[in-house]
């Protein structure tokens, strides 16, 4: 009996040394996580978020969602898509480089290859292949950018600040009231697949493209303005002419 006792705080001791050399577990940080493994938490912190700039004829939301070891995780957003990337990434000396490839089930996908300079932690530079090998290279240098919502940026503000009554649409262009009804989109980081739209928005130094999907952030006053600068677009374009437009 004795012998079977030793054997079992034997066996106990053994599990309690395993544990402890069990890596960290995953940190999470809103829509961001790291794995304190191989690689340093802290370190590799310095990395995630979003990093915007031109891509092409359009803007880019490029984010770094997760890290841990060797492998990297993302999204990127940009033409009207909402695209996931996964894949690796190296240190060399103080210069990380990352690859990421896109599912490659549509017909925008590719592939990112980009570094980060862990002294400049805010600058990220890259290239972008598409799959379709008939289409040409996209080189990028982006700048770290977190979205956020901001009511008060914008040409006409006030439709996500307070209800619109008939007076502060009615006399509009069909042009403007469009602009206006989008502008609020824009504000919750709405990436456009219309391009006169993008082309619109890109220009503004606060838009951000952040998401394909608004369901769930537009504002019940936002809701209800939408419906009315809907209602008087269709009038402009049905009766623009009898009011000299």
């Amino acid at each position: 009996m004795r012998f079977f006792s030793l054997l079992v705080i034997a066996a106990l001791l053994l599990q309690a040394c395993n544990n402890k050399k069990q890596p960290a577990g995953e940190k999470e940080n809103g829509n961001t996580e790291i794995k304190a493994d191989s690689t340093s938490a802290k370190s590799m912190e310095l990395f995630l978020g979003s990093f915007v700039g031109a891509f092409g004829d359009n803007k880019i939301t490029l984010l770094i969602t997760r890290i841990w070891g060797d492998s990297v995780q993302g999204r990127s957003i940009v033409g009207g898509n909402d695209r996931p990337f996964y894949g690796t990434f190296a240190k060399k000396a103080y210069t990380y480089y990352f690859h990421g490839q896109e599912p490659g089930d549509h017909k925008d996908d590719g592939v990112f290859d980009f570094e980060i300079d862990e002294s400049h932690p805010e600058n990220l530079n890259g290239v972008w292949n598409p799959n379709d090998k008939k289409r040409p290279a996209k080189t990028y240098a982006l700048l770290r950018k977190k979205f956020e919502y901001n009511p008060a940026v914008g040409d006409y503000p006030q439709a996500s600040q307070r209800l619109l009554k008939p007076a502060d649409v009615e006399n509009e262009m069909k042009e403007d009231l469009e602009f206006m009804r989008n502008e609020i989109f824009a504000r919750h980081g709405f990436c456009f697949s219309k391009k006169h739209l993008r082309l619109q928005f890109e220009l503004q130094d606060w838009y951000v493209p952040n998401t394909v999907d608004i369901k769930g952030f537009l504002t019940d006053i936002e809701k209800k303005n939408i419906e009315l600068i809907k209602r008087y677009e269709k009038y402009a374009d049905e009766y623009g002419d009898e009011y000299g437009r």
